[in-house]
This record gives C-alpha cells, sequence and structure tokens, in this order.
C-alpha cells in the first residue's frame, strides 16, 4: 500500500507534470491530451484500486486449503450416506451447484498459483541446437484468409514468406514475417512440397492452424504505413481472369475510376492495396504499374494503328460534330462549336496525319494506370466544379451537353464563344456569341484568355475564360467541349475540372445506333448534312483510342456512348453524385499546403501529372 508520503508524491509530481506541461505553448495539443487523460475518471478510480491491492498484498493472507474443490466433493460423498435431514440435502445441493463448483476451482487455482501463462511444449524433434531459432506460431482457423503468400527459395528450396498482406490475419499475429521459413503445418513436414500443396492443408484444419517457423533475416519496412497515398485506377482489374497472380483468395478487384490507397510498394510486380473507406482494412495484392505497362505493351499487335487511304474532302466540306439540334428542330444558345470548324476543315487529312504519327510513337506512350489523387473536402461556399466533356468527332458529346441543359438550366450553362465575324440579323449578343474586333481576340489569344480556338474562313472562334468564369459565377455547373490536349488552361486548382470521356462502342454497335444520324458539312448552310459512312466509323474508334492512350490520366469518368438516352442518364446521375458529394479527389498539386508536401516527400513512389503536347 502506498503510505501517505508516497501518495502525496505521486500527487506533486503529477501537479509538476501538469504546470510543466502549461509551459509548452508550442505543444498545446499535446498539453491538452494529456490534460485530459490526467483528469480522467477512470484514472482516479485505477489509484483507488492499486491502493486497495497494496493493502490486501500488505497483509501477505495464505490460503488454508489449495484442494478446496476435491475437499468439497469428498464431503458429499460423506453426507450422502448420512440421515437424509434437510441440513444435509441443503449442504449437498449448494455443493452441487455448477456455480459453486467454479467458484471453487478458481480458488484452488489462485492458491496454487496456476493462473501463469503456459508455453506449449517444445516438439520431440527440434533439435536443441534449433531451439533458440524456431518458434511454433498457432492461429485460430476463421473464414478470413491467412493474408500471406508462400514461395520456394530458387537458392536452398525451402518455402518462405514471400509478402504478408496489411491487416491480414498473419499481420494481426505479430508472428509471421517477410522471408520466414516454413517447416510444418499441423504437424506436416514441408520439405520437398511445393507452394500450392500448402493450401490443402490449410483447409484440413479445423479450428486452429500450427505452423513451425525458422524467423528470416527479412523484416518488413512498416514506415509505408505511417503515409497515406490514394491513387485512382485507370483500368478495371478482374484477378479472376489473372493466371499470374500469387494468391486470388487476397486479390483486390476493382473498376476504373475507384479511389485505392496504396499500402505497400516494396514488390516491383504487385502492390498491396485496399479500396478508400473499406472498414476492414485488410489490403490486398494488385498490379503494379511497371506490371501492367508491361503487359499492355506485349498485348499491343504490332500494327495497331495503321494509315488507311483516304479519299480528299469535297471543296468546302467541313466535318462538324452530329447536329441533333438540326434533327430535332431544338436550339440552344452557347452550343456552337464553331470555333473548332479551323481546325475540323480538314478532319480526313489531318485524321489520316495523326494516324501515321501514332503508329511511329504510340508504343512507346505507357498505358494508363494509376494516378495519385487527393481528397479536397468542399465547402458550403466552394464554387461547382467545372465539367469538361471530351471525345472524338461524332460521338455525341454537343447532344449530352444539350440534353443536360435542358434537362436541368437552373445547374447546368455552357459558356458563349467568342467570333471575330459580323453579327447577323437573328442573333444576340451575349447569347449566341459575343462579337470582337481582330485585335481584341488576338489580344485576349497573347494574354493565353483563350481555353480553345481555331480560324474558319477568315474569322476566328473560341471559348474564352471570361465566360467560363461568368457561367461559374451564377452558381452553375459550366459545360465545356474541348479536345483533351486543351484541358491543361483548366486543369488548375482554380476550376478543379471533373473530365468526363464520351467514348464510341464497337463498330457494329455504331452501324446499329448512327446509321440515319447526320452531321452538318458547312456552318454556313445547316441544310447541308450527309450520313455516317464506314470510314467515320474507323476514324472516330481510332481517334477515341489515340485520345485515351494519351490522356486517360485526365479522364475521371468514361462513358460508352452506344444508347444516347443510357449515357445521358449514366452521365447525369454522375455529375449528380460529385456536385453532392463532400469529398473530390484532386491532383496533390492543387492542395498547396506544406503538409501536403511533405506526405508526398515520404511517398515511396511519386505519381506526376505531364500533359503532352498535341502535336
Amino acid at each position: 500500500m502506498l503510505s501517505l508520503t508516497e501518495h502525496r508524491a505521486v500527487c506533486n509530481l503529477l501537479s509538476l507534470m501538469m504546470s510543466g506541461a502549461e509551459s509548452h505553448t508550442d505543444r498545446e495539443e499535446d498539453y491538452k491530451f494529456l490534460h485530459s487523460m490526467l483528469m480522467e475518471k477512470k484514472v482516479h478510480l485505477l489509484f483507488k484500486i492499486h491502493e486497495r491491492l497494496k493493502r490486501f498484498e500488505r497483509q501477505t493472507p495464505v490460503p488454508l486449503q489449495q484442494h478446496a474443490a476435491s475437499l468439497a466433493s469428498d464431503l458429499v460423498e460423506e453426507l450422502i450416506y448420512k440421515d437424509w435431514r434437510d441440513e444435509p440435502k441443503e449442504l449437498i445441493a449448494l455443493f452441487s451447484k455448477p456455480h459453486f463448483k467454479s467458484l471453487l476451482h478458481v480458488h484452488d487455482a489462485v492458491a496454487q498459483r496456476d493462473y501463469e501463462p503456459a508455453l506449449p511444449p517444445t516438439p520431440d524433434d527440434v533439435l536443441e541446437e534449433e531451439e533458440d531459432s524456431v518458434k511454433i506460431v498457432s492461429m485460430v482457423k476463421t473464414k478470413e484468409p491467412l493474408g500471406a503468400t508462400i514461395k520456394k527459395d530458387k537458392s536452398t528450396g525451402a518455402l518462405v514468406v514471400a509478402r504478408i498482406m496489411r491487416g491480414g490475419a498473419a499481420d494481426k499475429t505479430g508472428l509471421i514475417h517477410k522471408g520466414d521459413e516454413l517447416k510444418e503445418v499441423n504437424g506436416v513436414s514441408l520439405e520437398h512440397r511445393k507452394p500450392k500443396e500448402i493450401l490443402p492443408l490449410l483447409a484440413q484444419a479445423e479450428s486452429e492452424i500450427k505452423f513451425k517457423i525458422i524467423p528470416g533475416d527479412c523484416k518488413e519496412d512498416i514506415s509505408s504505413n505511417e503515409t497515406k497515398l490514394f491513387v485512382r485506377a485507370l483500368f478495371d482489374y478482374d484477378p479472376t481472369e489473372d493466371p499470374t497472380i500469387p494468391c486470388r483468395d487476397v486479390a483486390v478487384a476493382f473498376k476504373r475510376g475507384d479511389i485505392l490507397q496504396i499500402v505497400s510498394m516494396e514488390d516491383e510486380t504487385w502492390w498491396q492495396a485496399c479500396h478508400h473507406g473499406n472498414s476492414s482494412n485488410q489490403a490486398g495484392l494488385i498490379p503494379s504499374k511497371q506490371l501492367h505497362e508491361r503487359r499492355v505493351v506485349l498485348q499491343r499487335p504490332s500494327a495497331l494503328f495503321k494509315p488507311r487511304p483516304v479519299k480528299p474532302p469535297d471543296e468546302g466540306e467541313v466535318m462538324e460534330e452530329v447536329n441533333y439540334g438540326a434533327i430535332t428542330g431544338i436550339h440552344i444558345a452557347g452550343l456552337r462549336r464553331s470555333f473548332r470548324l479551323g481546325r475540323e476543315s480538314n478532319r480526313t487529312k489531318e485524321a489520316a496525319r495523326c494516324l501515321r504519327r501514332i503508329a511511329e510513337v504510340h508504343d512507346t506512350i505507357p498505358p494508363p494506370t494509376y494516378i495519385e489523387v487527393f481528397p479536397y473536402h468542399r465547402k458550403p461556399k466552394d464554387q461547382h466544379c467545372l465539367v469538361a466533356l471530351v471525345g472524338p468527332s461524332g460521338v455525341g458529346v454537343s447532344e449530352l451537353k444539350r440534353r443536360l441543359v435542358i434537362s436541368d438550366p437552373d445547374r447546368y450553362g455552357v459558356s458563349v464563344p467568342y467570333t471575330t465575324r459580323e453579327k447577323r440579323s437573328h442573333e444576340n449578343e451575349g447569347v449566341d456569341y459575343h462579337f470582337v474586333t481582330v485585335h481584341m481576340f488576338e489580344e485576349q489569344i497573347l494574354n493565353h484568355r483563350f481555353v480553345e480556338y481555331g480560324c474558319y474562313r477568315g474569322h476566328y472562334y473560341g471559348t474564352c475564360l471570361d465566360s467560363v468564369h461568368t457561367v461559374m459565377a451564377e452558381g452553375k455547373v459550366c459545360l465545356l467541349d474541348l479536345h483533351p490536349s486543351k484541358i491543361k488552361l483548366v486543369y488548375t486548382s482554380e476550376f478543379k475540372p471533373f473530365v468526363v470521356f464520351v467514348k464510341p462502342p464497337c463498330i457494329e454497335e455504331l452501324r446499329l445506333t448512327r446509321r440515319r444520324a447526320k452531321f452538318v458539312c458547312d456552318e454556313e448552310n445547316a441544310h447541308q448534312v450527309r450520313t455516317f459512312s464506314e470510314e467515320d466509323f474507323e476514324d472516330m474508334i481510332d481517334l477515341a483510342e489515340i485520345m485515351e492512350s494519351q490522356y486517360g490520366h485526365l479522364f475521371d469518368k468514361v462513358i460508352v456512348n452506344g444508347d444516347i438516352a443510357l449515357a445521358f442518364r449514366e452521365l447525369k446521375a454522375d455529375l449528380e453524385k460529385i456536385q453532392e458529394a463532400e469529398v473530390q479527389w484532386v491532383p496533390p498539386e492543387w492542395i498547396c499546403t506544406t503538409s501536403t508536401k511533405q506526405r508526398r516527400l515520404n511517398c515511396d513512389r511519386v505519381f506526376s501529372l505531364v500533359f503532352k503536347s498535341e502535336g
């Protein structure tokens, strides 16, 4: 028991700790935590319990009997043969109660000090010189996977632990480590066995799995647990279709766009990761960036992009996005894409040149894998993020944008383009176009104020940042239709764009869904339209593949526009989720804080965004 002097000494020590902590104003959070912990009622109760135990210990009590349970049993046998009076019967009934028997057994265990933990006996076949190097690990078998992979050491032929999955059963024990050699499983020797032969041994175990292990020299670096690295997956992965996965039971399946937390990148082939928000926090295997890039390169045909002979375009013919408005009779101001007509005027020739150029360098372009992201917590006063829709001409980007505006004009808006041509009688300034002089337009070009611009029939057309700011200032979601090479001007922390890539379906579905669709051939004559040709379909698919290979790291969402109604519903649902979500996953560069910079320095890998020039 603590004496009065000792008790006062403890109190004085705590007081000194509290007063000393107050002087460290730079550690205010630590002081608050220490103060709240010491003021907890549970801490004071622990002092009281400690005092009572010390007082009892000072009395040095000695048990009168160490075998009370057997003595009670003998007494019951004696009483059975005595007169059956009420007192013996009551005593027999009392001694026969399960709770009383348990109490006597506990009494005997305490009296005999039989409550100390006991280690299992060392197996007889363990050699004396191995006693310090061999350990026995016993685990309760559950439905949860072991959380470890095993490989055969090429030099020794021994079975060793290749990796431990963070958060798995093996990791939770803290007794099995990477590099440990497995000697036995449930008493069965693993000598001359293959890794795949261990699974049946584990399956045969009923309630307990016992390993005999020789600890290895390899110790896992747990420092990566201190840093949280999040990535967005840029491809789909199904481990059931991957024959090279070391263990399917511990693999993680994911879809493009899923947010993954990378736990370990020690293995260059298989990383450890878990889905963000996964309550179990158990990691699994995913293919590394290097592995997926090698796979895609090997799967690419040698002649993936072969330039095809093309016919020269007709004089004055201009390829333009499908004009669904001309077909339906519905017109929305600001939906015109005339500023892109200059670039599209020789679209067929340009597509052929692009295909030839890509055919030469495509094999050197790394395929999309993962991109590092960081959670940005939106504030109630934050403006809506910009939505950039990209895709090859003819895929239906303009129609999706038109339907979004019609469905909710109070939420969605489009920027009004600028032009240097004269205003026509049926047009309104600031509604159809902003009509400016050539000098003003070129001055804005030099000041990098145009997201995208072009020249058509001697006149400039373009989308200015001022128009984008106007839409966002109205509290609306600004919808931009861009070529992916032009996203970089709005791919900033100011706009925090959500980039949607509209992808064409397979050519068979294009033939069915676009066989009657028409597009405008000349912006000056809206009635001059023609239907799609087989060559248009092939160009659309080829250009989509080029866009995805070059700019796939920028796409937050990929929508296949086979059925326009289904694609629209999917797009609208995703945009509503984004606007209502409290967290948006953005590149780390957009969150410019000291802690973020330090966190990135501690990462094993640095994922960087690289904007590739259009040429």
